[in-house]
């Protein structure tokens, strides 16, 4: 018998906040390099079938992820994480934005503030994002564009990935 994992997806649009939930099989440390290299996040940071590439990976406070996610026909959809605060693998913060191939923020769309911690639970590890927007109608937007529907599918893909890896 499988054990599900936690998955909570919670929108409080009082204070214009997603908090996402998820539980992995894995230990902290590698879920947090998953996060936070490159590497790792080029294999599973979009939902499927998108594959991500990564053109600048600065995982430093005032540095930057450019990275793009890419649709099966090759379109690319290009995003950029600006880190504000790290405390290694426990919780970094950064402003998130989309924006073009050179990192010029797309003022069209909802830039937002992620929040998002590490916890043990057991031999697996909790991650638990707080995702902070400017209005009611930005958090809307992302709603529409299908955040739940993405992060789900983006995490289960962190989870074959996980697995690979242990």
């Amino acid at each position: 018998m499988s054990v599900h994992l936690q998955f909570d997806f919670l929108v409080d649009k009082t204070n214009n906040t997603l908090t996402i939930r998820r539980e992995f099989r894995a230990k902290r440390q590698l879920v947090w390099d998953a996060y936070t290299k490159s590497e790792l996040l080029d294999q599973w940071f979009a939902p499927k079938p998108f594959t991500t590439k990564t053109k600048h990976m600065d995982f430093r406070e005032g540095g930057y992820w450019l990275y793009a996610m890419v649709d099966p026909e090759g379109k690319e959809y290009w995003g950029r994480m600006d880190y504000e605060k790290i405390r290694p693998v426990e919780s970094y913060s950064g402003l998130d934005a989309f924006c073009d191939e050179n990192g010029q923020l797309n003022t069209g769309l909802p830039r937002a503030n992620w929040d998002v911690t590490f916890h043990d639970k057991g031999n697996n590890a909790v991650v638990e994002t707080i995702v902070t927007y400017a209005s009611l109608s930005d958090i809307e937007t992302v709603i529409k564009m299908g955040m739940e529907e993405g992060m789900a599918s983006t995490l289960e893909k962190l989870d074959e990935l996980l697995s690979a890896l242990q």
